[in-house]
């Protein structure tokens, strides 16, 4: 699959914003794989996704999140580098390829802001995500 295609933000859809600037730190809220405002895949990485599709549906969300903390910068010029992101992966029980799966959110992170600025990061399993997505996203950055 190819890079997913972000273009604006996802609208909350819930009470909450999409990303809080503090303390010289960016933070966004879980993004899930969403375009114009619609959930682009649903189901469970090891039963109806696949961990290729859990991948491109994790970069989809990591540049979900990217955008969101680059609107509450600013813009990208007033990022200095990703510190840490976590992704979650809805998954079976037997599902252990989670960092595969994450790694589809950093290669989207290593191609807009540069292998340099990859952060930390964490990939766990969970049972339910927000309107049965794969994946979920969360990411701070740091200000220029």
């Amino acid at each position: 699959m190819s890079e997913p295609d972000v273009s604006a933000a996802p609208a909350p859809q819930g009470r909450y914003v999409p990303a809080v600037v503090a303390g010289g730190l960016v933070h966004s809220a879980g993004m899930t794989p969403r375009r114009a405002g619609t959930l682009v895949l649903t189901g469970c990485v090891g039963a109806d996704v696949t961990p290729e599709q859990a991948r491109w549906a994790a970069g989809l969300a990591a540049g979900n999140a990217l955008l969101a903390v680059t609107e509450a910068a600013g813009g990208l010029d007033r990022i200095a580098r990703a510190v840490r992101m976590t992704v979650y992966v809805r998954c079976t029980d037997d599902f252990t390829a989670l960092s595969a799966v994450a790694d589809g959110a950093s290669a989207v992170l290593a191609r807009r802001l540069g292998e340099d600025a990859l952060p930390a990061r964490a990939a766990v399993g969970v049972r339910a995500l927000p309107g049965g997505a794969p994946v979920e996203v969360d990411l701070t950055v740091a200000l220029a």
